[in-house]
């Protein structure tokens, strides 16, 4: 095993570099913050277990009741369904929302809240007896109070989310930090 050395001062740029490995460099700027490293940053996939009762021509918060994965315990799938990370950072949030299909031409809409309130809308569209939308959408989260939800819109009544694991699910990564 060969020797770490660390050059750097206490401003400006430090370097860690092994003394047998030139090549193997890591340069971290003179900037507070946390240094994340892939593998450590906040993710998560959660999806549907039981069905959302969708009501006509109102906005609807979509239920997540599972996890497949949530590396910074960082969705709550028991009872707000919303994801709040503890680290400040830009996050790609993504979703899919499958609702049961029937007869009749309505509205439907996607929107990803931020705090409570609508924050981007990636899909609205007259659609025909099945009824299905999905949207990504970037968000700068600040680790302690921020938080993302999915809503649905749906111009009619009657209607309620498909719940399975391959059509109504949520899933987030942090892309960069703060």
């Amino acid at each position: 095993m060969g020797t770490l050395v660390l050059n750097g001062a206490t401003s400006g740029s430090t370097t860690i570099q092994p003394t047998d490995a030139a090549t193997v460099t890591a340069t971290l700027p003179g900037a507070t913050g946390t240094i994340m490293v892939s593998g450590n940053m906040p993710a998560f996939s959660a999806y549907q277990t039981g069905s959302t009762a969708l009501s006509g021509s109102t906005w609807t918060k979509v239920q997540f009741q599972a996890k497949e994965y949530d590396t910074a315990s960082a969705f709550d799938n028991t009872t707000n369904y919303r994801f709040q990370p503890t680290v400040a950072g830009y996050y790609n949030l993504i979703t899919a929302v499958s609702v049961l299909s029937g007869a009749g031409t309505a509205e439907v809409a996607l929107s990803f809240y931020k705090n409570g309130s609508s924050y981007k809308n990636p899909f609205d569209i007259f659609a025909s007896n099945n009824y299905g939308c999905g949207g990504s959408c970037y968000m700068y989260m600040n680790g302690s109070t921020d938080y993302a939800e999915v809503y649905l819109y749906i111009g009619t009544t009657g209607k309620s989310t498909a719940a399975t694991q391959n059509s109504t699910w949520f899933q987030g990564t942090m892309v960069r930090g703060a």
